[in-house]
């Protein structure tokens, strides 16, 4: 327990360091991440679009995703939604008005690389909150994929929330201007509106990938979805002793590799390499 949390304080500390020091600033895209001259290949036809979490902005939650994917021949996109344009502090405003943000950028990235669908990666309320916009907003048409990393798909409880704000430094916004946050706590009447009717629509593929030690989106098992089209992915099932929780899950490199796995449709559902997972 001890070596977790001193694994998770550090996976915090980079990107706290990262944001103060200046090179993740709210507005400045992740390193990959926003060329709007990229145009999709035979082998990556869709673009992916990165969706950060609660708390978060694109610069501070994609540091490791965005230039793997970039890397690995993916046109990448990632935006800003829920707080102040420009804001350190984003994801935080009305749920239903981020899934509008997240709705004018995918037709941003749509006009822009001629593709007819993009896929999706989000982390926390970023892999939750595309849900609505599949909904209720017409992004089914849209979207072939989403890959949830530890999303609250059904929610938490108070205490996960104030997890997380204690871990990134930022208790006040929890009780103060989050509107999102009391979205988030499970038995909300925003998730029983999205969840009402079954959690997923036709059309779409789903892949929740999460971890045993998630301590913001409690119990952890509250992340996965059921219907069709699913995949529910828990981390130590492939790598048992990855101890990897909310906030270390974006720069893990076994997560990494299950989300090049999950969206690779030439390759789909590589085995994972627990001592060697992007070798």
């Amino acid at each position: 327990m001890r070596f977790r949390v001193v694994v998770t304080a550090l996976a915090v500390a980079v990107l706290l360091f990262s944001a103060f020091t200046g090179t993740a600033r709210a507005e400045t895209s992740p390193q990959g991440a926003n060329d709007w001259s990229c145009r999709p290949s035979a082998a990556h036809p869709r673009p992916v679009v990165l969706v950060h979490g609660t708390f978060e902005n694109m610069a501070i939650n994609w540091p490791a995703i965005s230039p793997l994917l970039k890397a690995n021949g993916y046109c990448v996109f990632a935006l800003n939604y829920g707080g102040a344009q420009n804001g350190l502090i984003q994801g935080t405003g009305d749920i239903a008005q981020s899934a509008q943000q997240l709705s004018a950028f995918v037709d941003r990235v749509l006009a822009a690389t001629a593709a007819p669908e993009v896929d999706m990666v989000g982390h926390s309320q970023g892999g939750m909150m595309p849900r609505y916009y599949l909904k209720f907003l017409g992004g089914a048409a849209k979207v072939k994929k989403l890959v949830g990393l530890v999303p609250s798909n059904h929610g938490t409880g108070l205490s996960g929330l104030v997890a997380l704000g204690r871990l990134l430094g930022l208790v006040g916004p929890i009780t103060d201007a989050c509107p999102a946050c009391g979205q988030q706590i499970a038995g909300s009447s925003f998730l029983a509106g999205l969840n009402g009717g079954g959690d997923t629509v036709p059309g779409v593929d789903y892949t929740v990938i999460t971890t045993r030690y998630d301590e913001v989106v409690t119990p952890y098992t509250s992340a996965y979805l059921s219907g069709p089209g699913v995949r529910n992915i828990l981390l130590q099932d492939a790598c048992p002793f990855d101890i990897s929780a909310h906030v270390g899950v974006i720069l893990d490199p076994v997560v990494l590799r299950m989300v090049l796995n999950e969206l690779d449709i030439a390759n789909p559902h590589g085995r994972i390499n627990c001592l060697n997972p992007l070798g």
